[in-house]
């Protein structure tokens, strides 16, 4: 189950993002001729940008169903992007097909990352790279202090492990990677910070929105975990951070780059 759903709320925080401020740890290692699987590509932003960096290689966007398949579709307008339909438990591709595997904010929402993790090597040629980038809300700070945003993280991280997720990936990214059979893994951790009127007001109101409207307010009043009036005093504390001038939040990501090495069933 994907915890934010699809709201509009959601879909424009996920069309900020970009290779630029999403994936700068895989940037180095792409080529013009690479050919990516981008997995749960979303909206397609850092599709898009992977297509550009690659070109002519090509970019296969793969995600659950049709549905949110074609959020990508009506954003990307690049040739050499194809769209795919398919569960990253069971990739449809054969062993070695993709010289990158890239997942942005994927692996928190499994029920297994590290299953996820395998079948990514599995179609990952040796030599190539699975790279991977989960946020870790444990590890997201802010100022000034907000009883509203210690309830939100609560709720959120509540919500998202009972949907099957771990919100704090970041941190077992590694792990995992380990558990899935690489040996060659490069694990680093990057930020983005909300800190200027014009951030807060995004990052803020966005989040003031999804607590409202998306499919996290659903499920919280779904499970008694929250009612309205309690999700509506975590919006406020929200616009209340957005309004202050000295409002700031980090959100940390773990990301790891790990190599394919061996055959296609050797492990590493």
């Amino acid at each position: 189950m994907y915890t934010h759903g699809h709201h509009e709320s959601v879909l424009r925080s996920h069309r900020w993002r970009t290779v630029e401020n999403s994936a700068a740890y895989l940037r180095p290692h792409l080529r013009p001729g690479m050919s990516i699987l981008d997995v749960g590509c979303g909206p397609g932003t850092i599709t898009a940008g992977l297509a550009a960096v690659v070109a002519p290689g090509a970019v296969t966007a793969l995600e659950v169903s049709d549905e949110v398949l074609e959020l990508a579709r009506s954003t990307v307008d690049a040739p050499n992007v194809r769209f795919v339909v398919g569960d990253v438990h069971a990739l449809d591709f054969p062993d070695g097909t993709f010289d990158v595997v890239h997942a942005h904010q994927v692996l928190q929402h499994l029920p297994d990352p590290v299953r996820a993790l395998r079948e990514m090597r599995r179609v990952c040629r040796p030599g190539g790279i699975v790279a991977a980038r989960d946020g870790d809300y444990a590890a997201f700070t802010w100022y000034p202090r907000s009883a509203a945003l210690d309830e939100w993280l609560d709720l959120y991280e509540m919500i998202a492990r009972h949907n099957g997720g771990e919100p704090d990936a970041g941190r077992h990214l590694l792990a995992w990677a380990h558990a899935a059979g690489f040996s060659d893994v490069t694990a680093s951790s990057s930020t983005w910070c909300h800190a200027n009127p014009e951030d807060r007001l995004e990052w803020g109101g966005m989040w003031a929105d999804r607590i409202r409207q998306s499919a996290i307010a659903e499920r919280a009043l779904e499970l008694g975990a929250a009612k309205q009036e309690d999700l509506e005093r975590i919006a406020q504390g929200w616009l209340d951070w957005v309004a202050h001038p000295d409002g700031w939040f980090s959100v940390l990501h773990g990301e790891i780059l790990a190599r394919r090495t061996g055959g296609p069933q050797g492990l590493g």
